[in-house]
């Protein structure tokens, strides 16, 4: 789907209350599944996998099967919220420093005044808190939930307990809050468009470089195992 088909889509779902994770897929996640066979599982469970990385779009072109068109999770995000805005959703924010969460919620609230951000929680929780944090989510009773934890606990966090939340949409947005904080800044256009944003996100933060090594292992697979890449 593209975009608009994907936000449509989703809509439905938010509207029926249907319990969706939203997996925004790049490369490291897809590397991280072949080399898991948990976060495999976990992946193929998602309600929905958006083509988020540009790596995931040229492989899908280049196996034959391409897709409609990137869907970045930080632009799918604003979609939906200015979809929020016309139907009054409410909106939990889960994840990043204390800092950074509530800089987000404050420039989310300006942002969409007609959207109801109903709370949030910065990330550093362990397995101990969880049930408190799941509670305190429930209580508030959102539409959407966007949890922005690290790479490695983020997607599979939400696969554990989305029943247990009960949120209509739940997605991981990694690095979104850090570029709505402010604390970031998103690629210049000139990057975006040649599809080089991760390497102006290597440019201003080097110590990214060991998980940008699952990049250049993510082509070489591609390449090498084409016919075998959307197999299994």
């Amino acid at each position: 789907m593209n975009m608009q088909q994907t936000v449509n889509h989703l809509t439905d779902r938010i509207l029926s209350r249907q319990v969706t994770q939203v997996i925004t897929a790049n490369p490291i996640m897809v590397m991280s599944a072949l080399e898991s066979p948990e976060y495999m599982a976990m992946m193929k469970r998602a309600e929905l996998v958006v083509p988020d990385g540009t790596g995931v779009v040229w492989a899908a072109k280049h196996v034959g099967n391409p897709v409609a068109e990137r869907v970045p999770g930080f632009e799918l995000l604003h979609h939906l919220l200015r979809v929020g805005e016309s139907q009054g959703w409410k909106v939990y924010l889960l994840g990043s420093s204390p800092e950074i969460v509530r800089e987000t919620y404050d420039r989310l609230r300006a942002q969409f005044p007609k959207v109801s951000f109903v709370g949030y929680r910065d990330g550093f929780f362990g397995a101990s808190e969880d049930a408190e944090v799941i509670r305190a989510i429930r209580e508030t009773n959102p539409d959407l939930l966007f949890v922005a934890r690290g790479a490695d606990t983020q997607e599979p966090w939400i696969a554990r307990y989305k029943q247990e939340l009960n949120v209509p949409l739940i997605m991981g947005v990694g690095g979104s809050f850090d570029v709505i904080s402010g604390k970031t800044k998103r690629a210049p256009a000139a990057f975006q468009k040649l599809h080089l944003e991760w390497f102006y996100r290597l440019l201003k933060e080097p110590t990214r470089y060991k998980r940008m090594l699952a990049l250049p292992k993510f082509a070489v697979k591609v390449l090498r195992d084409k016919e075998n890449v959307q197999k299994g």
